[in-house]
């Protein structure tokens, strides 16, 4: 199995949200020893923000493009063969201010690509091509946003995900949301970060079973 693992947070060792990615790995591979993780840290290879000819060349045919439109698709032709290329998905990110961080807007950017991750049907309709891959978006959130929180409705990241990937064909992610943290009592970051930490462990398994072949309990829900 390859897992192309990504994190996004610019904190380098002091990142809540890649310490919990790197769990999640830990426990993956404890069940599949033979594991591969292909590890993009967007803090060090950031994307390119689009411009405005890479915004013509990714709607041009590719045997009429440039060479400097090719020239100009070269990265995100990559990002889309290492997303392709893998077998499951793991996102990692904290909320910043009630979203993504912009890096990884930048890496949404270069991988919603016509004809790569999506292709338009002969109807006139959109469908995606990343249908079958397992993918789990794990976030970091300063404060609680759940229902009852003074916060609940300011959660722009999770819709913003859904919307992006659900395009390009992933209906189903899995999502492991670590919070309060930064600004939360001692006690409920311990809690936010052991309830995670149980999370990811159980869909470590869960993902596991499923890419043996043997059927998941029905009471641990649909795998991915």
């Amino acid at each position: 199995m390859k897992l192309l693992h990504v994190d996004a947070s610019p904190k380098g060792d002091r990142s809540d949200s890649r310490e919990l990615s790197r769990y999640f790995v830990d426990q993956l591979r404890s069940h599949l020893p033979t594991l591969s993780a292909d590890h993009l840290d967007l803090s060090k290879e950031t994307p390119p923000h689009p411009t405005a000819l890479f915004a013509a060349a990714t709607y041009m045919p590719q045997h009429e493009r440039t060479r400097e439109m090719a020239a100009e698709l070269a990265s995100s032709d990559r990002l889309c063969a290492r997303l392709l290329g893998a077998d499951a998905l793991l996102f990692a990110m904290p909320m910043h201010n009630w979203s993504m961080p912009s890096t990884f807007k930048a890496f949404i950017d270069n991988i919603v690509r016509a004809g790569l991750t999506y292709r338009t049907r002969d109807d006139g309709g959109f469908e995606g091509l990343l249908s079958d891959k397992p993918t789990l978006f794990l976030t970091t959130r300063g404060v609680d946003l759940r229902p009852g929180s003074p916060f609940q409705g300011m959660d722009a990241l999770t819709p913003a995900l859904r919307a992006a990937f659900g395009f390009i064909g992933i209906a189903a992610p899995h999502f492991v949301d670590a919070q309060p943290l930064q600004f939360a009592a001692a006690a409920e970051r311990s809690a936010a970060l052991a309830s995670a930490r149980k999370a990811l462990s159980d869909l470590a398994t869960r993902w596991a079973v499923s890419i043996d072949g043997t059927a998941v309990s029905p009471s641990l829900g649909p795998v991915g």
